[in-house]
């Protein structure tokens, strides 16, 4: 039991830095889904994250034969960095349908949520809780030990795939949910986002698997 209990208490602990698939939907009334270029959008004002994200989404794609482009070469820098009128979303759209594009895939964050963790060592076991002044003294440090909880932040993602050329029964493809648990670093994070969204697209055969 003891053993059992510690696991459980490190596995908490240690939900931190992680990505999690939590929903998705896709548009039953399309079959295929094989875009002759495709656009892929993070919309971010980090350039850093934005670049990567997608860079690292072209390449996914082409590795499963689509072709892709990143909406950094396709639009100014400062592009996501203010906020778009209607005339302007439409006139964005009819440009990149002007260039050949077929179909975009887009990723924003949709919130971002604070969330607080307790330490492992207070997970132990072996403990007399039945009596109340053991159960004070073992956790009066909520109240009087700063470091007791950990603090870590969730970013909610939500990637969505649209076609440029379709009806509005068939334009919106698929959109994923995902959460990006206290990321630390960008550079391992967007690849294993990237690896979730892919993987989820495989499994509901809207792209093929790397050959």
């Amino acid at each position: 039991m003891k053993k059992i209990i510690i696991i459980i208490g490190l596995l908490v602990f240690t939900a931190c830095s992680s990505i999690k698939f939590v929903d998705s939907w896709r548009n039953e009334e399309i079959t295929t889904f094989k875009p002759k270029k495709l656009l892929v959008v993070g919309m971010t004002d980090n350039l850093t994250a934005r670049k990567f994200f997608e860079e690292e989404l072209k390449e996914a794609f082409a590795l499963r034969g689509i072709y892709a482009e990143e909406s950094t070469i396709v639009f100014d820098k400062t592009f996501t960095k203010s906020k778009k009128s209607e005339a302007e979303v439409n006139e964005m759209i009819q440009e990149i349908a002007n260039k050949g594009f077929d179909a975009v895939v887009i990723s924003t964050v949709k919130g971002v949520d604070k969330k607080i963790n307790y330490p492992p060592n207070y997970y132990s076991v072996g403990y007399r809780w039945s009596h109340f002044g053991h159960y004070y003294l073992r956790f009066q440090d909520v109240y009087y030990n700063p470091g007791y909880y950990e603090s870590y932040t969730v970013y909610n993602v939500e990637t969505s795939i649209y076609n440029l050329n379709e009806d509005e029964s068939k334009s919106l493809v698929w959109m994923g949910s995902l959460n990006l648990v206290d990321p630390q670093t960008i550079a391992p994070t967007v690849k294993k986002y990237v690896a979730k969204i892919i993987r989820q697209l495989e499994i509901e055969k809207l792209i093929e698997k790397r050959g």
